[in-house]
C-alpha cells in the first residue's frame, strides 16, 4: 500500500512540476489510456490526411509542385510512423492501432471527411487544415507523456513547411487571373468552417475537471487555439485579397481578437458521425492500401524468422 501511495505521489509530483513521465514510470491506467487514445486519433489524421491530397499528385500543374505535394505526403506518413513507435510505448501493437481505426474503435480528424475538388483545395489543405495542426500541435511539444512530446517537435517543423507550402498555393491562385482567384476563394469559402470545427467543440469543462488538461496530456483549451488560429489566419486572407468567409469577422478592439460568426455544429456531429461525402471511401481506401501490402509484411516476417 505505502509502494503504490509513493508510486502515485510521485506521478503527480512530476505532472506538476511539467517533467515528463516516461514509458518505465509508474502511471494510473486510466492515463495510460487517455495517451494511447489521444496518440490513436493523431495517428489516424496523419495517416487518413494524407488521402485528400493523393489524387492531385497525378494533376499537379507542374512538376515542382508534384515534387513538394509528394514530399508532403511523404511527410505524413513519417508522421504516423513517429506516433506509433510513441504508442507502442505504451504496450499498444501495431496491429491493435490499425484494427482500431479500421473497426471504428478510434477516430480521426472529422475534416478529411471533406472532397478535394480543385487544385486549390490542395492549397487550402495545407494553409488552413495544416495551419490548424500547428496551432494544435505545438502545445504538444509540452505535453506530460515523453516519447509523445518528443515526436512532435520534428512533426512541428514539417508541419510549419505543409503550411508554407499551401499558403504559396493560395498567393499564386490569388494572384493570377479572374478565374484562378476564384478558384482560391472558392476553396476558402469550403474549408475555413471545418478547419474551425477541426479544433474540437467549445470548452465547456475547466482544467479542473478535464482529465486531459489536470494530466496535462492536453495543453490548452480548445477555443484558446481556436481563437489564435483565426487570429493569426484573417490578416493572411487580406493579403491575399480575398474575402471573408465568415460575414461576422470582425476586430474587437476591446477583446484584442477577431469576433466570428457561429460555427454549425450539427454538420460537425453528422460528419463526425459517418455522414460526410468520403467516410466509407477513407476507411475503405485505407483497407485497401493495408491488404496490398500484406506480401511485404508477410515478406519482412519470413526475413527475420529465416535469420533469427
Amino acid at each position: 500500500m505505502q509502494d503504490a501511495k509513493r508510486q502515485e505521489h510521485s506521478f503527480w509530483e512530476k505532472i506538476e512540476s511539467n517533467k515528463k513521465v516516461e514509458p518505465k514510470d509508474w502511471m494510473p491506467d486510466a492515463y495510460r489510456k487517455s495517451v494511447i487514445r489521444a496518440l490513436l486519433n493523431h495517428i489516424n489524421s496523419e495517416v487518413i490526411g494524407m488521402l485528400p491530397e493523393k489524387n492531385w499528385v497525378t494533376r499537379a500543374p507542374s512538376l515542382r509542385r508534384k515534387a513538394a505535394l509528394l514530399a508532403k505526403i511523404q511527410d505524413e506518413a513519417g508522421h504516423g510512423l513517429y506516433l506509433y513507435s510513441s504508442a507502442e510505448t505504451l504496450g499498444i501493437s501495431r496491429p491493435e492501432m490499425i484494427e482500431s481505426l479500421q473497426s471504428g474503435q478510434s477516430q480521426y480528424l472529422f475534416v478529411f471527411n471533406y472532397p478535394t475538388l480543385t487544385w486549390a483545395d490542395v492549397g487550402a489543405i495545407g494553409w488552413l487544415v495544416d495551419g490548424g495542426a500547428i496551432g494544435q500541435q505545438v502545445p504538444l511539444q509540452r505535453t506530460s507523456y515523453g516519447p509523445y512530446a518528443r515526436a512532435m517537435t520534428r512533426i512541428c517543423k514539417e508541419e510549419s513547411f505543409h503550411q508554407r507550402l499551401g499558403y504559396d498555393i493560395m498567393i499564386t491562385l490569388a494572384k493570377g487571373s479572374n478565374e484562378q482567384k476564384q478558384m482560391a476563394q472558392d476553396a476558402l469559402n469550403r474549408w475555413w468552417w471545418p478547419t474551425l470545427m477541426m479544433f474540437g467543440l467549445p470548452d465547456t469543462r475547466t482544467a479542473h475537471n478535464d482529465p486531459l488538461m489536470k494530466w496535462k496530456i492536453k495543453p490548452e483549451t480548445n477555443d484558446n487555439i481556436r481563437q489564435r488560429f483565426i487570429d493569426q489566419t484573417v490578416p493572411q486572407i487580406d493579403y491575399l485579397g480575398l474575402e471573408y468567409p465568415d460575414p461576422e469577422i470582425k476586430w474587437n478592439e476591446g477583446r484584442q481578437h477577431y469576433d466570428f460568426g457561429k460555427i454549425d455544429w450539427d454538420e460537425f456531429y453528422s460528419v463526425y458521425n459517418g455522414s460526410g461525402h468520403c467516410n466509407r471511401d477513407r476507411i475503405q481506401q485505407h483497407k485497401s492500401a493495408h491488404q496490398e501490402g500484406n506480401w511485404v509484411r508477410e515478406a519482412m516476417r519470413k526475413y527475420r524468422e529465416k535469420h533469427e
